[in-house]
């Protein structure tokens, strides 16, 4: 069978694409290699999404894997390697041995935050640590936080937490902070502000399941550092390398495309946290997913298949 689009990624911009083309009468499918939801499913309440007050990722993932489903799109749990495009069409390789075909293509293939790599970090998840400030911050308003990193996203991230936070406290283990002059400024005038360089967290402290602290080695010296909350803003990981000689990435590694969701290659599209923007959110997930499928049907129409 060649399907009119296939989509690479289960997360929520994947599934939005499948759902509008569904909608157009589209035979989609979705190739997903771990579980539909991507990261949203680790957040354990989302309170930021339009018209839904208050809802769990997974309720959010689970919901919205059932409306596709519902609506009639296929779905494969595989991890597709390569896509090649040959007279038209589109054939995308799996490590499990699979070749699906289609008429056209978006990737949705979404990003990683980069982790400490402690031990109990996995676990902490929702529960003192976070990797979205934006998501989270509201959570630990009038209580004790840290921030990891120097760069730009974790500067902007401790300021934010500053308007709502008892204290913040900025762990980079450079020398020296590297994000933008002028926040490291506004953040030298926030009183709650703390800033400590030379500083490499080294434990999670928990109880009962619940960040409690942190240790970490600062300027040489072992400290235990007291938080309720834990934000990790050392960067995030795009994984589109098997995907770059039909979409130019940029130097980043993210795809290169704009607000049009297009791509070098007329058929393919990208969508979500993996092509390059300024805000990576699930509403701009969500978004994205709308506008690569949309454009993904105008390409389909151009077509002489029915």
């Amino acid at each position: 069978m060649v399907y009119d689009l296939i989509i690479i990624g289960g997360g929520p911009s994947g599934m939005t694409a499948a759902l509008y083309a569904r909608r157009n009468g589209r035979s989609v499918l979705v190739i997903e290699k771990n579980g539909f939801g991507g990261q949203i499913t680790h957040a354990p309440r989302v309170e930021n999404y339009p018209g839904i007050p208050s809802m769990s990722g997974n309720d959010f993932a689970d919901k919205l894997m059932s409306q596709i489903l519902d609506h009639g799109a296929d779905i494969e749990f595989e991890n597709a390697t390569s896509v090649q495009k040959k007279d038209g069409i589109f054939a995308v390789a799996t490590e499990e041995g699979g070749v699906h075909e289609g008429y056209s293509v978006i990737l949705a293939t979404g990003v990683k935050h980069r982790q400490l790599k402690l031990e109990g970090e996995n676990e902490l998840v929702g529960n003192g640590v976070s990797y979205c400030a934006v998501c989270d911050g509201d959570f630990f308003a009038g209580q004790d936080v840290c921030v990891v990193g120097g760069g730009n996203s974790a500067l902007q991230d401790a300021l934010l937490l500053s308007q709502k936070c008892k204290t913040v406290t900025i762990l980079q283990d450079m020398p020296y902070l590297t994000g933008d002059k002028i926040l490291q400024d506004q953040l030298a005038a926030r009183e709650n502000v703390k800033v400590l360089t030379d500083s490499k967290i080294t434990a999670l402290e928990q109880e009962n399941g619940q960040l409690t602290g942190v240790t970490a080695a600062v300027k040489g010296q072992q400290a235990k550092i007291s938080c309720n909350g834990l934000f990790v803003a050392i960067g995030l990981l795009p994984d589109n390398e098997a995907f770059k000689g039909l979409a130019a990435l940029n130097d980043w590694g993210y795809f290169d495309s704009d607000e049009t969701c297009s791509t070098k290659t007329p058929g393919l599209f990208v969508a979500g946290d993996c092509r390059s923007k300024n805000i990576r959110q699930l509403t701009t997930a969500v978004g994205d997913g709308a506008v690569a499928s949309l454009a993904a049907c105008r390409y389909l129409n151009t077509l002489s298949i029915s």
